[in-house]
């Protein structure tokens, strides 16, 4: 799906559907996932800045999680935007909209958790590929509208759920 930035306009919506190889084993979700996104992808006829992955950039046990890969196969900047933490650990993050604290391991910082929304969860933001974390913190706070999850993800879920109503403009 491509959105129009900053209005967070939907200007495309591409599905694709395949039977999962194999079931979910933590850390190896690209090789479960990314066949059926890049199946989607190929399909766009916009290509998209930047693209925004529900799971992890380099906040992996291997520093290379699905939004790595992607953009990686892509040659597109991605981040990671997950809903929680594959490895790593962080502070506490301040009650305001914007507050982060680093996720780290082994000494490494991989990402930070990141409070999109007052009086929920943080989420875990980690570069994929071609970005830097400030720019990707910056990329998720400016999807987040008003929910944990950066738009580009809830509502490709809501694709994927066949929950999304798109108005074909004449």
């Amino acid at each position: 799906m491509v959105l129009r930035l900053p209005e967070l306009e939907l200007v495309e919506v591409q599905t694709a559907s395949a039977r999962p190889g194999f079931t979910y084993v933590p850390g190896l979700l690209s090789f479960r996932e990314a066949p059926v996104i890049l199946g989607a992808c190929e399909k766009l006829k916009l290509s998209p800045d930047f693209i925004l992955v529900d799971g992890q950039g380099i906040a992996h046990p291997r520093r290379i999680g699905i939004a790595s890969h992607l953009g990686l196969l892509l040659n597109i900047s991605s981040i990671g935007c997950a809903k929680s933490i594959l490895v790593g650990k962080n502070e506490e993050v301040g009650s305001e909209i914007g507050s982060w604290s680093p996720l780290m391991d082994k000494g490494e910082l991989i990402g930070v958790a990141l409070r999109t929304r007052k009086g929920v969860k943080p989420v875990y933001v980690s570069i994929g590929h071609k970005v830097d974390l400030e720019s990707a913190i910056h990329w998720v706070l400016t999807c987040c509208r008003g929910f944990r999850v950066p738009e580009p993800t809830r509502l490709a879920h809501l694709a994927a759920a066949g929950k999304l109503q798109v108005n074909s403009k004449s």
